[in-house]
């Protein structure tokens, strides 16, 4: 049988550290370094951060718009940068919060989910937002392949709230809706469902069990952000064990330098462990 998702997801996270490296190569973060802002300053870009931070860190999340701006040869780097990450052991998290309904979300199945693809990716980011079981290709064909899910809950953006926070006739808000089925999802996986939610690292206290998901808990929003290995903690609690905390802007800053590249990585992967590891 294929190795899920979530098992190895675990494995990584357990053997490498919290850490999720974005890379997202935002016009500005191609001028500091000195790149002009074309397909070719996008190249030595991304891959420069690929080689430097997927030896070290458990899951690399590019984002896919950053990439795709540049059309063909942008999507062309975007495939590179897939393929130099997970041959460097990394998991890589494919930022695109893909969703619709019907044969399209299967096209999006097929297109990052499926080892058949050139464009396949560990797992990819989800909007559940045209309802929950829209994205049920994308859960399925996760399964089939050993994949995995991250779904939309909690973001951090102050114009989520108005949707996520929302609360339907039982009382419940969207996000726990979509919370309560990854955990129906992730039922009696171990030692890890495939299924995660994106929730932010600034959302404070939600009030959510994030324990109940039983699966990983994508927290953007540390560094540039404004979060904190410490807020990181405070938000997830009990559940700080399966966070997988993302930061981009502030670490790709650290660069061009490889070597500062990977020791930015490296503090910043030591912070959250002690944090995320503390008793309490």
């Amino acid at each position: 049988m294929t190795e899920t998702f979530g098992a190895r997801l675990r494995a990584s996270l357990d053997r490498r550290g919290p850490l999720c490296a974005g890379i997202d190569p935002h016009a500005s973060l191609l001028r500091s370094w000195d790149l002009p802002d074309d397909p070719d300053g996008l190249e030595r870009f991304a891959l420069t951060a690929a080689e430097a931070l997927a030896p070290r860190v458990a899951v690399v999340k590019p984002q896919s718009a950053f990439f795709e701006r540049f059309g063909s040869r942008g999507v062309a780097v975007l495939e590179r940068v897939i393929a130099t990450s997970r041959a460097a052991g990394a998991l890589v998290l494919l930022d695109a919060k893909r969703g619709d309904i019907g044969s399209t979300v299967q096209a999006y199945a097929d297109a990052y989910l499926d080892p058949a693809s050139p464009m396949f990716a560990d797992a990819l980011t989800a909007s559940p937002f045209l309802g929950f079981e829209s994205l049920r290709p994308l859960l399925d064909t996760a399964a089939k392949h050993g994949s995995g899910v991250f779904v939309l809950a909690l973001t951090s953006n102050p114009e989520g709230a108005q949707v996520q926070r929302a609360r339907g006739e039982d009382g419940r808000t969207v996000a726990g809706g979509i919370l309560d089925r990854l955990a129906a999802a992730n039922e009696g996986a171990t030692p890890l469902g495939s299924y995660g939610a994106v929730v932010g690292a600034t959302v404070g206290d939600s009030g959510e069990d994030f324990a109940a998901v039983n699966g990983p808990l994508l927290a953007p929003g540390l560094g540039a952000q404004g979060a904190t290995p410490a807020d990181v903690r405070r938000v997830f609690g009990a559940a700080a064990r399966n966070v997988v905390p993302a930061t981009s802007r502030e670490l790709l800053r650290t660069g061009p330098s490889p070597q500062a590249l990977a020791d930015a990585a490296d503090r910043t992967n030591d912070a959250l462990r002690a944090a995320l590891d503390a008793p309490g």
